[in-house]
Formats: structure tokens, sequence, C-alpha cells
């Protein structure tokens, strides 16, 4: 049996290793917790909640667990804001995940998806 490659679950797992080692980063050099728990349960959450998608048991779980997945991505991509303008991230770190978030919500898969359950 081959499994089918699936874009937005690479890209959701590869981003939550991303947020992983940021958070790591600001809580031992930057000793910043609080905002940047905020950013490593959205980030990661983004990656489980596809996970749950694609395991769902029908049509409007699968529905469901994408649409958590893509409001964790919106809210992940706010905290990373806050965290860059607040002066925790740095630049080159605020830029590098705000592309990646970015890239991670204008994923065909969740626009689509997101486009066909607005209609």
């Amino acid at each position: 049996m081959t499994t089918k490659k699936n874009e937005i679950q690479d890209l959701s797992f590869a981003f939550a290793i991303l947020i992983v080692a940021e958070f790591k980063t600001l809580i031992s050099e930057r000793k910043e917790s609080s905002l940047s728990k905020h950013m490593l349960k959205s980030g990661t959450s983004i990656g489980a909640n596809v996970e749950e998608a694609l395991g769902g048991q029908s049509r409007a779980d699968f529905i469901s667990k994408m649409s958590i997945a893509y409001k964790e991505s919106r809210e992940t991509v706010y905290w990373i804001r806050l965290l860059h303008s607040t002066g925790y991230l740095k630049s080159e770190s605020g830029e590098k995940f705000t592309g990646k978030g970015k890239s991670t919500l204008q994923n065909s898969q969740f626009n689509n998806f997101n486009q066909q359950e607005q209609s």
C-alpha cells in the first residue's frame, strides 16, 4: 500500500518543528515565556488538527478539524507578528516565520477548503 503525499500535512509538520525551535530560543535566550507559549500551542496545533482531519470519521469531522487548523494558523501568525513587533523575535526569525505561516495560510488546500465551506 502506498501513502499519498499530502502537502498541508508535510508543511504543517515542518512549521511545528520551526515553532518548537523558536520557542526554545525565546525562553532560554530572550527569557520570554508568556507570549511564546501561545505561539507554541497554536503553532503546533495546526499539524495536530490536520492529522485529526485526515483520520476523520466523516466529511463533517474532516471539515471541522481543517477549520480549526485554519483558525490556528491565523492565530499563530498573530502571535508571531506580536513577538516580532515587541522585539522578542529577531527580524530574520519574524520574517522567516511570517513567511512560513503565510505559506501555510495561503496553501491551496487550505484556501480551497475554506472557500468551499463559506459558499
